[in-house]
This record gives C-alpha cells, structure tokens and sequence, in this order.
C-alpha cells in the first residue's frame, strides 16, 4: 500500500508566508464581511469553505479573523492527565490566533468556558471556533471574546470529552481546515480561506465592498434593477 499520494495532499497547505503580517491581515478581514469572501472564493473554485450552519455566533454583532489554531478531540470518559493536556494546547496558542475545535460530533460537553477564554486572551488569540459547546455563556460574553459554537451547555468536558491533539489538519462538515489557514466569522457563520489566497482573496474582498457602495447608490438613486445589472451590479 503506498499512501504517499495521500500524505501529500494533507500536506498541501503548509504555512507559506503572506505579503503583510498576519495581524493587519486579519484586521483588514475583520473589515469586509464573509459573503464578500465566499463570494471571491467562488470565483477561484472554491465552492465548500462554510462551516456547518449551525456554527454560530454567541452574539450576532461577533466578529473574529484570524489564523486557524486547530484541536481535535472526541468523546471520551479518561480522567488521567485531562488538565494537563488541556494546559499544554492553551500554552501553544500564539498571536493572532482562532482556536477552531473539531469535536468528532460532540452533542454532550462544553469545549470552552469563562477559564479558557481568561487563559486565550492572555496568549493573544482573537477568537474560537467551536463544533460543539460552551458554558459560563454571560462570562464569555463579559470578557468581549468573539466565540460561535453549535450549543450551550453546564457540562465541562472532564469525564465527558477530551482532546486527541492539536494543530492537525481536521475537518468540519465538508471543509478541510489546516493550520496557518485564515478563519473568518460574522453573523452570517464561518468560511475558511486557504492559507496561500489568503491576502489575493482579502484584496479582492475589499474590492467588492468597495464597488458595492455604487451599487447601493444606483439603487437609492431609482435605477431599476435591470438596470443596475446592466451596469455592472448584481442582487
């Protein structure tokens, strides 16, 4: 069985280093909005990069960009050395990062909480990103923390779940995300961008907000909508 075909194509977004610094990358996603992006990355091919629909916002008025800091795990009744583990992935969160969690399907725990989002803040992660659940929901929410998940739950995860390792490519829904990737959430969910179109993707994002603010005018101004189409615009 020769498997190296495969490898490498679990390989194929190694980081690769961006014109601009992933902090102003990030910044600057934070300012366009995930239907712009999908739509670019549509453009490119790219037609399965939203996350499971269920996957949203605590808060609607959330929003996070940043570089996917990826965890796996999955149900799980082992207590030996849980804490410890969980202590070590929160210590390799870096700047500018989205911790993305792929649960394995959990229905059950809570992956994140007021704790986890005191201790990610510290290591200058923008954000999480949670296949599952979260508890201590009003102190998240007090700590101005973007996080999108599927459920709200009182179950912590020791005992019920816990992490197989982290910064490992996985896979949410149809959407392979690997780390170094650029994760981007609003109210309308979250879309993945692979690592290497993330500035052309981002430059071309701002371009379509850009020209959307003729569009809007075309319309205020009475124009009917065929022709706005005619004019370049779309609905």
């Amino acid at each position: 069985m020769n498997l190296d075909q495969l490898a490498a194509s679990r390989e194929q977004h190694k980081a690769v280093e961006l014109p601009i610094p992933d902090k102003e990358l990030c910044d600057r996603y934070e300012q366009v909005f995930t239907a712009a992006v999908n739509d670019v990355l549509r453009e490119l091919g790219y037609v399965y990069q939203t996350l499971p629909t269920g996957i949203l916002p605590l808060r609607d008025e959330m929003k996070v960009a940043g570089i996917a800091f990826t965890v796996k795990g999955s149900k799980n009744l082992t207590l030996t050395s849980e804490m410890e583990q969980r202590a070590k992935m929160l210590e390799e969160l870096h700047e500018d990062s989205v911790c993305v969690w792929d649960t394995s399907d959990d229905d059950e725990s809570a992956q994140w909480g007021e704790i986890m989002t005191m201790a990610s803040k510290r290591r200058g992660c923008r954000g999480a990103i949670v296949d599952g659940g979260v508890r201590d929901t009003d102190k998240v929410l007090e700590q101005s923390f973007p996080v999108f998940c599927k459920y709200r739950t009182s179950n912590g995860m020791l005992g019920r779940f816990r992490m197989i390792g982290w910064q490992m490519p996985i896979k949410l829904g149809d959407v392979m995300i690997y780390p170094g990737d650029v994760v981007f959430g609003d109210v309308d969910g979250v879309i993945v961008v692979p690592r290497q179109l993330a500035y052309e993707v981002l430059v071309k994002a701002e371009h379509i907000k850009e020209n959307e603010k003729d569009i809007k005018q075309m319309i205020v101004d009475g124009l009917l909508p065929t022709e706005v189409v005619k004019r370049g615009g779309y609905f």
